[in-house]
């Protein structure tokens, strides 16, 4: 009886103690990439994280954990809480709803708490705790509901939907206007996907403010994987290793490996850039550097960049800094000056200058918030690849770097997906920079820039 006891304990209080109980009947037990997640899902229940996202191929078990186990566990944790769970069918969200109904009848013992008897439907049910269960198709109906937490679990069903802007507007629309609004005060949100295209619910939200946490772990292991793998190490190879996961890369094509199972979709029409060729370091590069600008056409879609650019004596490259913002004209130059400062005065710093008296007004304006500083700028010419053209041919040829920060996986997928993506801003700054290195011998790391004419100011 005092085991008995303790078990229950343990597992109303340790997710990973329910993992294992739940699992036992199968033969399955957590692997290891199941015990990060178990750990996250844990955060999410604590109080520790309530934007969490799980970015996982095919065939992780991913939905065992997220949205199977971890609900059941929740409602036990917390009697008398909501949740509202999302896939992108009805079908699917009713599959789950089944499997956690199953769950909780099974183990009601345990986990101290069951199904409401009154409740039958699978993907509706009150529990003994109080709490309830509501699963629905994405962009299906939740008004009227409440959720102290949301699990969204694959709300793409295929490449099709993917690759249609309708659908993934539809989408985004859903997830602002109605889900989000369902949420109580301090209302959690986990979304568990397999990526499919850089616009998708995972990409849009990253490119957000919400703070989401990410967990993303690619098929085959890549620098600096979570999990400490070797590079091309197989995520859960018990189940599948990897040369089984090569030999379905070879079948797949690059561009749906890269989404379904890398977690790094990209356009049709990129790869411009070689980002694999682009070294990621914590080491900055000694030598002359330059901050250039792209600044936004609009105050409310567009992003303004600042790329700092720097360059060694023996001709090496390495991006040092990205600064990206969406903002009002006054927010813009306080970002400018404010980057200008930290940069120092040895750092010119380059403005696009659109055509006409308005662009030139622009460019004068923001020259006198920048006294001390060089200030240079040109129109831009010629197609946006065409300009990004030399400095992809150094990317592809190994000799630019980036440093490791913050900012560093928006700027390489950005690249990545250049010229098809759906940002272009960093390209731009980054093509800007590098003119202004090369452009002519005697500038700083051995090119001249040319001063601005800035004519009646």
């Amino acid at each position: 009886m005092a085991a008995e006891r303790a078990l229950r304990t343990g597992v109303r209080n340790d997710l990973a103690a329910w993992a294992a109980l739940a699992l036992a009947p199968q033969g399955q037990a957590p692997a290891r990439h199941h015990r990060l997640m178990i750990r996250e899902l844990d955060a999410v229940a604590g109080g520790g994280c309530d934007r969490l996202m799980l970015l996982l191929p095919p065939g992780s078990a991913k939905s065992t954990y997220a949205s199977l186990l971890f609900p059941a566990w929740f409602l036990a944790r917390r009697p008398g809480a909501h949740v509202i769970a999302a896939s992108h069918t009805a079908g699917l969200a009713q599959a789950f709803g089944r499997g956690v109904r199953g769950l909780l009848l099974e183990h009601r013992a345990r986990l101290g708490v069951g199904v409401d008897p009154r409740s039958r439907a699978a993907h509706r049910f009150g529990t003994t705790g109080g709490g309830t269960y509501y699963a629905t198709g994405v962009r299906g109906p939740v008004t009227g509901r409440r959720a102290d937490l949301a699990v969204i679990d694959d709300p793409v069903k295929g490449h099709a939907e993917a690759d249609s802007r309708v659908h993934r507007d539809a989408l985004w629309d859903w997830y602002r206007s109605d889900l989000l609004t369902r949420l109580k005060p301090g209302g959690r949100v986990v979304l568990v996907m397999t990526r499919w295209h850089p616009d998708d619910l995972g990409g849009r939200l990253l490119a957000g403010t919400e703070g989401w946490r990410v967990v993303r772990l690619p098929a085959l292991a890549e620098a600096g994987d979570l999990l400490g793998r070797a590079p091309g190490e197989a995520l859960w190879p018990e189940w599948e290793d990897a040369p089984a996961l090569e030999r379905k890369r070879l079948a797949m094509g690059d561009r749906a490996w890269a989404a379904l199972f890398q977690q790094s979709p990209r356009l049709p029409g990129g790869r411009l850039f070689q980002v694999g060729r682009v070294a990621v370091t914590d080491a900055a590069l000694p030598g002359a550097a330059v901050r250039a600008w792209d600044l936004a056409a609009s105050v409310s879609g567009d992003w303004t960049a600042g790329v700092r650019l720097a360059r060694s004596a023996d001709g090496l490259f390495q991006v040092q800094d990205v600064i990206r913002l969406k903002g009002g004209p006054e927010e813009v130059v306080q970002a400018i000056r404010a980057a200008a400062e930290r940069d120092g005065p040895g750092v010119v710093v380059g403005l696009p200058q659109d055509p006409g008296q308005a662009g030139r007004s622009q460019v004068a304006f923001l020259a006198t918030r920048l006294a001390g500083w060089r200030v240079v700028s040109s129109p831009e010419s010629g197609a946006k690849a065409v300009r990004a053209m030399p400095v992809a041919s150094q990317v592809n040829a190994g000799t630019v770097s980036v440093l490791a920060g913050a900012w560093t996986g928006a700027f390489l997928a950005e690249l990545e997906d250049f010229p098809g993506g759906a940002c272009d801003d960093q390209v731009d700054a980054l093509s800007r920079a590098f003119g202004m290195m090369v452009a002519a011998p005697g500038a700083p790391g051995g090119a001249r820039v040319a001063r601005v004419d800035w004519g009646e100011r």
